[in-house]
């Protein structure tokens, strides 16, 4: 079985699990994600979901800061709608996960312990493995 894990963004992270082992890590643009649903044809994707946490903007932000945030929430929301959709159509299960529920950020040689990945990897790949690691193994 195949999971692919998703952390949406101008540079989405996507991460490989076969058969609940961490098999690829790589970086794509938006709109290559239909192509690589279609290419590896998993059960489940995950994702992490910016829908299901509120925006919080600091206080302090000059109002300039402010509207371009909530612009780039504005996308990434759009994107994960864009991710449930094709996901669902093309028929695969489709997880969103909260940003609080995936858990901190790891560093490389925190991620590598965590789950023996050998390689390289940037941190839009190590939030997307992050957050398909609990489904990784499901049926």
């Amino acid at each position: 079985m195949t999971t692919i894990g998703l952390d949406p963004g101008q540079r989405t992270g996507v991460a490989i699990y076969r058969d609940g082992k961490l098999c690829e890590l790589r970086t794509v643009a938006p709109a290559e994600i239909e192509a690589l649903i279609v290419e590896h044809a998993p059960a489940l994707v995950v994702f992490e979901d910016s829908r299901m946490q509120s925006p919080v903007f600091s206080r302090g932000t000059n109002p300039r800061a402010m509207l371009k945030i909530a612009r780039n929430v504005g996308e990434i929301d759009q994107l994960c709608r864009q991710i449930d959709d094709m996901s669902k159509r093309l028929g695969a299960e489709c997880v969103g996960v909260s940003p609080l529920r995936k858990g901190s950020k790891l560093t490389a040689a925190r991620f590598a312990k965590v789950t023996g990945w050998p390689g390289r990897s940037n941190q839009h790949e190590r939030d997307a493995a992050m957050v398909a690691w609990p489904y990784r193994r499901l049926k």
